[in-house]
């Protein structure tokens, strides 16, 4: 797993300078190609009947490596086509893919995790080659490429969000300079990125919520399963099946974020409310969640409101407003970078969050 999460981090900074420098259809495609390759030689491994280790830490690299490039890259795509006034409503539906794919990441595998585990990550790697075609065929990085306006990131105080032209001329006119524009501007450097007001507060505050959220989505299942719930103990299917509701909490959690922090103009007190709150939830699973499985459902759902909550708004909504804030000017060349920046370092937590986790599970599962 460290394998993975490392290279992963590591490799988000700089996934983001380079999406700000590319053409994000190609950029995506190919993150995504690649991916795909990596997951299905991890799977390969068993029907090949590979044994070495260094063979499956490589691959694990390799795959961190790419898969990088996922986030920088849509985030730049959404934050090209949404603008501030709905942003996080919006943002925060769009999220749910990531607790949808972290669902299917998680039943799919379990069917073939005793007897021929190598499908798990074949038949994952599959399913993201169908994808990569049909984002290949059908992205459209930007509305402009299409004869649309782009979004307002800044808003006065007449401003609904949105732009509606007032006739066909007004919609040419302000898409054909802007079209021009963005392809002369020059991306922003690193360092610029991290000294836009925000980008560095958002960032720690990432770096812990997806050490908690990481830690849960690696471990949860084994908890589950190790502690008895209800009285009962379940199997590998079911606890894996059950843990699937912390997910659900965190789609739940990132549409009211987003939705609240819109109405309230206000994503940082909304992510620290939302972060004060988990703690006394996480307290209430590890004390209540065995008690019956109706209560560790309800539980689950809830940690994962206040857990993910601010996490998917952060990586997102809060993202995209840093990748477009005045500072910059008007400049279109910084979503990706930011978003880097920001889940980079959400990352960086990732990968300590599970060690800490396996730590603390050596000597006692409860204590996680």
């Amino acid at each position: 797993d460290y394998a993975w999460l490392f290279p992963y981090a590591v490799a988000m900074f700089f996934s983001g300078q380079l999406a700000d420098r590319s053409n994000l259809r190609y950029f995506l495609t190919i993150g995504m190609l690649g991916s795909s390759v990596s997951v299905a030689l991890f799977g390969m491994g068993y029907f090949l009947s590979i044994h070495t280790l260094y063979y499956f830490i490589l691959v694990q690299v390799f795959g961190g490596i790419l898969q990088s490039s996922g986030w920088p890259g849509v985030v730049a795509v959404m934050a090209n086509w949404f603008g501030k006034g709905r942003r996080g409503f919006i943002m925060g539906i769009w999220n749910c893919h990531t607790s949808v794919g972290n669902i299917i990441g998680t039943v799919v595998p379990a069917i073939w995790a005793h007897d021929d585990w190598g499908w798990s990550f074949v038949v994952s790697a599959i399913i993201m080659f169908v994808i990569t075609i049909f984002v290949f065929t059908f992205l459209v990085t930007d509305p402009v490429h299409v004869g649309l306006p782009p979004p307002r990131h800044h808003l006065d105080s007449t401003s609904s969000g949105s732009i509606t032209p007032t006739n066909s001329s007004d919609l040419i006119d302000s898409a054909s300079p802007v079209h021009t524009k963005k392809q002369e501007e020059k991306a922003i450097s690193f360092w610029q990125a991290l000294l836009i007001p925000g980008v560095i507060e958002f960032s720690i505050a990432l770096f812990f919520a997806k050490l908690v959220s990481y830690a849960f989505l690696f471990w949860l299942p084994f908890y589950i399963k190790a502690n008895k719930i209800g009285g009962q103990c379940l199997n590998t299917f079911q606890s894996g099946a059950l843990s699937t509701m912390f997910d659900v909490g965190g789609m739940i959690g990132g549409i009211l974020a987003g939705l609240i922090s819109d109405i309230l103009k206000a994503r940082a007190f909304t992510s620290t409310v939302s972060l004060y709150l988990s703690v006394p939830a996480l307290y209430m699973f590890r004390q209540l969640g065995g008690k019956s499985l109706a209560g560790a459902i309800v539980l689950m759902i809830i940690t994962g409101a206040f857990v993910n909550g601010p996490y998917a708004m952060i990586t997102t909504a809060v993202s995209a407003d840093l990748g477009t804030h005045k500072s910059l000017q008007g400049s279109q060349k910084a979503k990706a970078t930011v978003t880097a920046i920001i889940d980079g370092t959400g990352s960086i937590g990732a990968a300590v969050g599970p060690l800490i986790t396996g730590l603390l599970s050596s000597k006692q599962v409860r204590q996680v």
